[in-house]
């Protein structure tokens, strides 16, 4: 598996510090304009590592992986509102794109965040992994040639992300993802996993079988895939 590359830390805090020295060396470089990014408190210390640096991303246009269906991006629960929160509202980008959870013709939307992506290649995806091994809302069964579509959320993943809703809004079972191709058409993958929760999904991982029931398994078909952990595996 030379194409995956391991990097152990102590914790996310070190983890997040491991991701920006990868994305400022890549923005000095000139290999970054196109950022995939992602959501969920696992990118919270990425995110405030970015906004307390001087990093400078007003020439990259940035695509997120998914959304929830039928919550308004002005709603506290929204992925809109986490990125606007933590990221958003305190850097400057070139274009930011979101899948809208309210489009009135949801397959017309995916096709048209997917006809983006093809316009804007991902340069560089940021990723967790569900305990599920789900990447983005890609749930176990989809297949590896999946582009961005409406995904039904499992009670796995219904149980996990509960927690996180504010104001007693129930938690829709469906989402806008970029499918596991969207994903891994990108030149270089970046995934972190902390805590015991993550143990699972991260071993199938590096057992290095690939397998549609778990779907952070098709990342042995990329190229380029760092994933940095707190797990002694």
């Amino acid at each position: 598996m030379e194409n995956l590359k391991v990097k152990k830390v102590e914790n996310p805090q070190q983890g997040a510090e491991h991701v920006y020295q990868i994305i400022k060396e890549e923005l000095e470089n000139g290999r970054l304009n196109v950022l995939g990014l992602a959501t969920g408190s696992t990118m919270i210390p990425v995110y405030n590592k970015w906004t307390e640096s001087e990093l400078d991303f007003s020439n990259i246009v940035t695509f997120n992986l998914d959304e929830y269906i039928g919550i308004p991006a002005s709603s506290p629960n929204s992925y809109a509102s986490f990125m606007n929160e933590h990221l958003f509202d305190k850097k400057e980008f070139r274009k930011t794109n979101i899948p809208d959870g309210m489009a009135e013709d949801l397959e017309e939307e995916c096709a048209a965040y997917e006809e983006l992506l093809e316009e804007y290649p991902l340069d560089l995806q940021l990723l967790g992994v569900g305990e599920n091994g789900h990447i983005a809302f890609n749930e176990p069964g989809t297949s590896p040639d999946s582009v961005t579509h409406v995904a039904q959320l499992t009670e796995s993943t219904l149980g996990v992300n509960s927690q996180y809703f504010e104001n007693d809004e129930k938690i829709p079972e469906t989402a806008l993802t970029m499918g596991i191709k969207s994903i891994t058409d990108a030149k270089k993958l970046i995934l972190l996993a902390f805590g015991e929760k993550k143990r699972v999904a991260i071993t199938k991982l590096l057992e290095g079988n690939v397998t549609s029931e778990w779907p952070i398994t098709h990342l042995l078909n990329h190229k380029d895939v760092i994933v940095i952990t707190d797990l002694e595996i």
